[in-house]
């Protein structure tokens, strides 16, 4: 039962894609089922082998061990707010946003000395042999693993005035189906709290879904815009390296620092308007035609009103269950699912936590 809902999930979702095709007689069939390939033999390598799991299970640590490491620049900034959980509670903003400056620096730094470019290079050379992409989609589908969407793009910057609309769309789908590296750590340090065993174990799932987003994202990209232009073949790895490391470190610190600000005004906000929303759905609509109670009682009581979080899980929980959701669960993942879409991804981190 559970083998026929997943392919009667991955039917219906390629379905959706091809329905939205730009021009279905032009889909490379070859390159999706390359694509689902990968996504599958990296889910085997990462589930069932020992020696991958092991090194994810490393890497997972490697960035717990960072965290320890940012954490005890909070302490030196903020002191108890941060030291003291117990006493002053979990303070997202002394917690999570300075997580995101310090790998924020750490990541400009391993640009300076030449290793994420590496590492990126291996990565899209494996997808242009496999599935035959462009140099600039090769490398920015790869750089979107371990950086984001605003930064993956620079990589290609002298290329992206030349690429064409399935490259373009293929860019920005990498950068919206993985998770940045600074972001990356601050989930693991939200979710995980101060439990170190629960960091790892996010670590490595988040990493994991990350790796195997990035072929999935490319699958969507060629369907939805499938190539019928001429593109260039070949692309190298092209940053402004600064002039030492510190140099790197002060302005990895300052990208860090404007993310970690807009991540946190934007929180901000879409808390304050969804509090407001869902005040006028719940009392202007639900109270007065009886949907509050209604819902409460269909859910069994997961949703107490009408509001957003209800609309969602609601209406996405028949897609989350083909996802293979358990339908117990469907709803909450649901809600989660209708967040990240149309409202906000840490948003929906967020709620996850709570």
């Amino acid at each position: 039962m559970e083998i026929l809902r997943a392919l009667g999930s991955l039917v219906l979702i390629l379905g959706i894609l091809f329905w939205a095709s730009a021009n279905r007689r032009a889909i490379s069939w070859s390159l999706v089922a390359k694509g689902m390939l990968i996504q599958f033999g990296l889910a085997y390598l990462i589930l069932e082998v020992d020696s991958i799991s092991a090194a994810f299970d490393s890497i997972g640590k490697g960035f717990v061990a960072l965290l320890g490491f940012a954490r005890e620049g909070s302490l030196f900034l903020f002191g108890d707010l941060v030291g003291r959980v117990d006493s002053f509670g979990y303070i997202f903003a002394f917690q999570v946003l300075p997580t995101i400056v310090f790998f924020s620096a750490i990541t400009s730094l391993l640009f300076h000395f030449g290793i994420l470019q590496r590492v990126v290079w291996v990565f899209a050379w494996f997808m242009k042999r496999t599935l035959k992409l462009s140099g600039a989609e090769s490398l920015s589908a790869a750089a979107n693993v371990f950086v984001g969407q605003t930064e993956a793009p620079l990589l290609v910057k002298p290329y992206i005035a030349g690429m064409t609309r399935s490259e373009l769309l293929c860019l920005m789908s990498g950068g919206m189906s993985t998770i940045a590296g600074a972001v990356l750590a601050a989930y693991i340090n939200y979710l995980g709290g101060t439990d170190e065993a629960r960091q790892i174990f996010f670590a490595r799932h988040l990493l994991a879904a990350s790796v195997m987003s990035a072929p999935a994202a490319i699958i969507a990209a060629k369907i939805l815009m499938p190539e019928t232009e001429k593109f260039v073949d070949t692309a190298d790895v092209k940053i402004e390296k600064q002039g030492n490391w510190l140099e790197a470190i002060a302005h990895g610190t300052g990208d860090g620092l404007k993310m970690a600000v807009n991540v946190g005004v934007m929180l901000l906000v879409f808390t304050a308007m969804i509090a407001l929303t869902n005040a006028l759905l719940s009392g202007a609509i639900g109270e007065w035609t009886g949907l509050n109670a209604w819902i409460a009682s269909a859910t069994d009581g997961r949703f107490t009103e009408f509001n957003l979080q209800a609309i969602f899980g609601i209406t996405l929980a028949p897609l989350t269950w083909l996802m293979g959701v358990p339908w117990a669960d469907a709803a909450a993942v649901g809600q989660l699912l209708g967040e990240k879409t149309v409202l906000n991804e840490f948003y929906a981190y967020v709620s996850m936590g709570n």
